[in-house]
């Protein structure tokens, strides 16, 4: 399959660290003076006793070019976490301390412990290698690229809704010569959310090998194993288990949905959430609350902003009820974010990601959410907001470019261009849905045949199972433009092109892949390209 040359070169990065590693050991191993780099790959025997580091996974700093965060979990109390830190050129260089964090399970009273390292003083654009450990277990080890400085190119990806892999099943075997309705194969259920798909994608992801990849929420649906009275622990661990063959080797930035809201843990059922991470922190990071749960980074030329927008959603859909909870805080925030986005002249696009869509063709999910529509559309309508990632509903959808809205009560976004293959963000937003990253309950064949949608605008007094009853307005949908209505599965790809100041205009060139197997074999299915002005048009000669 063809991969854009960028995402080749981007994916190399974790090939170059094992050939070092793979070179000292050969050394070693050949009685020739082995370089530094090889203490990286120094293991002892683990204790029995102790649990092994499992995990792993990486987040950016609040400076993506020189601070990386190295974190991984385990079952009890573990002594000397730390991080040792190195190079393919320059061997094992120091050693940095972990700080371990901890909750305890609302339901099954258990003690999670979550061990975080935060590397400072890297450089831009570099390839660094790890070994993560702590006493009386053998280190693991990975790698990571620091976040390039300026206009240059690199490439991101994005899902949401993934799940956990069904590694929790019980195996239910016909007896005697009772039928199965499964035919000759057994039946299983599972305490999880998740399909073959949501272990496959992570190879999926790393055929494309991108700097990052953006989480557009409801990670792993611990949340429903809860509902069920299984395990939530347990499925987090499957999780970052399974996606630790990505996540030890770039960072996977999330943003928090309903599925993260876990009744019992927090006053907003996110502490499992906000214990598993440790994100970028606005001004609010010092309310314990809201710690993590939006927040912003920029990477080259593009401004990322990850927004938790259960705040301003309507719809009833977590395991507790949190509509309003920051009181105005993110949206202010997010509004001074934008503002200084937009006067930064070093910065030229502004991604925004969270989980509710402002835009569906959903004719039976939940569909837009007018609440998200009234507090942030016309922030990102003022300030130029160029692409917003979202999850939630479990299809493929675009949006076309699309800038104010309809005199109606669902405040229908209005299109400022009809073309498909390119958008100019420049005047107009491009919204995306990508809810296809695991989760079972895909929804491609229930969608309006028709450009219309469905947004929620009030709750209704009747319960459905646990929550309110969302009342729904059937629009019009004129912002419509490409769906999937075959494909269960997928993520998207963006190659971000800087441009030139000779020509003043920079471009992504999008791909959105489905997948199929183990080895994450990717199919192309939707291909466009988003475009704008630079920043630094008015500068050239």
């Amino acid at each position: 399959m063809p991969i854009a040359r960028r995402s080749v070169l981007a994916g190399s990065t974790a090939a170059a660290a094992a050939t070092a590693l793979g070179a000292a050991g050969s050394a070693e191993a050949a009685g020739r003076p082995p370089s530094a780099a090889s203490a990286l790959l120094q293991r002892t025997p683990s204790r029995l006793d102790v649990p092994g580091v499992a995990g792993l996974h990486l987040q950016f700093g609040a400076d993506p070019g020189t601070e990386m965060t190295v974190s991984w979990i385990s079952p009890q109390s573990v002594r000397r976490p730390q991080i040792r830190l190195g190079s393919p050129d320059g061997g094992a260089g120091r050693v940095v301390d972990a700080e371990t964090r901890t909750y305890r399970d609302g339901l099954s009273r258990e003690e999670v412990y979550v061990h975080h390292a935060h590397l400072t003083g890297l450089r831009p654009n570099t390839t660094y290698l790890y070994s993560a450990g702590h006493d009386g277990a053998a280190p693991e080890t990975g790698s990571f690229t620091t976040a390039p400085r300026g206009r240059t190119a690199f490439t991101f990806t994005s899902f949401g809704d993934q799940g956990a892999p069904n590694l929790r099943r019980a195996v239910k075997w016909p007896s005697g010569d009772t039928p199965s309705p499964s035919g000759p194969f057994p039946l299983y259920t599972s305490s999880q959310a998740g399909s073959p798909a949501a272990a496959d994608i992570v190879a999926a992801v790393e055929r494309v090998g991108p700097l990052f990849n953006l989480l557009n929420g409801d990670l792993c649906y611990a949340s429903a194993a809860g509902v069920f009275g299984e395990d939530r622990v347990a499925t987090w661990a499957d999780w970052f288990i399974s996606n630790s063959r990505s996540t030890r080797l770039r960072p996977w930035m999330p943003c928090v949905g309903n599925g993260e809201n876990e009744k019992g843990n927090g006053p907003l059922g996110l502490a499992g959430y906000q214990t598993y991470f440790t994100l970028p922190g606005p001004t609010t990071a010092t309310d314990p609350e809201t710690r993590g749960l939006w927040y912003a980074f920029t990477v080259g030329s593009v401004r990322f902003i990850s927004l938790a927008n259960d705040d301003v959603a309507i719809q009833d859909t977590g395991d507790t009820y949190v509509h309003g909870y920051s009181g105005g805080a993110q949206r202010r925030w997010l509004e001074r974010e934008l503002k200084a986005a937009r006067a930064n002249a070093g910065i030229d696009w502004i991604v925004a990601f969270m989980h509710h869509p402002m835009i569906s063709s959903s004719r039976g999910g939940s569909g837009s959410d007018l609440g998200i529509r009234k507090a942030w559309g016309p922030l990102f309508d003022a300030y130029g907001v160029d692409l917003v990632l979202s999850g939630h509903e479990h299809y493929y959808e675009r949006s076309l470019p699309v800038r104010g809205t309809l005199p109606n009560e669902a405040r229908t976004p209005v299109p400022v261009s009809t073309r498909t293959d390119v958008a100019d963000t420049g005047k107009g937003t491009v919204h995306m849905i990508i809810g296809g990253g695991g989760n079972f309950a895909t929804t491609q064949d229930n969608l309006f045949e028709e450009p219309k949608g469905r947004v929620v605008v009030d709750l209704s007094k009747e319960t459905e199972g646990r929550h309110r009853k969302a009342v729904f307005v059937t629009e019009d949908a004129p912002w419509r433009a490409v769906q999937d209505r075959v494909h269960t599965h997928g993520f998207a790809a963006f190659d971000v092109d800087p441009g030139d100041r000779r020509t003043g205009r920079t471009r992504m060139h999008v791909t959105y892949y489905t997948f199929d197997g183990p080895y994450g074999e990717l199919t192309p299915v939707d291909t466009f390209t988003l475009e704008r002005p630079r920043r630094d048009a008015h500068a050239r000669h």
